[in-house]
């Protein structure tokens, strides 16, 4: 329990009369990160806005050690404001601007005075990433953290999250479609369609297996209820 840092119990949240998760329990340890996957609609986004205390829920939250969370959304619009990347940076009211765009494999001489409007989608993505660790956050929220870029960019965004990970001992959370990626580049794996249907060690499951869960279809998995340990 000593690593422990974030607890959720029978997490359910309705809305409009909806059920959208229903009874989710999992624990995630400091420095491990935790690939959320399912089908569209199964509540993964809906689940990281309640880790955030955006929606009513019922159940139990409980983040340990005062942590402080960052926070990437799927669509977040950007592009089209007129600012530069360092207007942009500079509502986190935050001296640590340019060692953030470092972390993340950009040069802040290259990138700050440019306009956001003609970053690439991996410099774009960067940027965002950039900005929700400039207060350096415990903790990382990603909702599909490569949608829209290349694939090169893609793995490198990945790559680039991994050492980010190991050089701050950050934990994160990802939402992820993408089976190859949920296997090399994270410790657990979490499958909602709803209801959890699955948690445990990524390495355990086959790449078809995550495929399959991903879209919805059914898998005869162990899965691995917490509310004890994770190992």
């Amino acid at each position: 329990m000593e690593n422990l840092l974030l607890q959720v119990s029978g997490l359910s949240v309705k809305l409009q009369n909806q059920v959208i998760l229903d009874n989710i329990s999992f624990n995630l340890e400091k420095g491990k990160t935790l690939a959320i996957v399912g089908p569209n609609g199964a509540g993964k986004t809906v689940l990281f806005r309640t880790l955030l205390n955006m929606v009513p829920y019922t159940g139990k939250i409980r983040w340990f050690r005062n942590v402080r969370i960052g926070y990437v959304p799927q669509k977040l619009s950007v592009r089209d404001v007129p600012l530069s990347v360092r207007e942009f940076l500079s509502f986190k009211s935050s001296s640590n601007i340019e060692n953030s765009l470092t972390l993340v494999g950009l040069n802040p001489d290259d990138i700050l005075d440019r306009s956001l409007s003609v970053l690439s989608g991996g410099q774009l993505q960067r940027v965002l990433i950039a900005w929700a660790i400039v207060n350096e956050p415990d903790v990382l929220l990603f909702d599909e953290p490569t949608t829209g870029v290349d694939i090169d960019s893609e793995e490198a965004i990945y790559k680039m999250l991994k050492e980010l990970k190991q050089k701050r001992e950050i934990t994160i959370l990802l939402i992820s479609h993408e089976a190859h990626i949920i296997k090399e580049y994270s410790d657990y794996m979490l499958a909602l369609n709803k209801c959890m249907t699955f948690f445990g060690r990524s390495e355990n499951i086959a790449d078809l297996d995550v495929q399959k869960i991903i879209f919805g279809e059914p898998v005869c998995l162990h899965a691995l209820r917490t509310g004890g340990n994770n190992d």
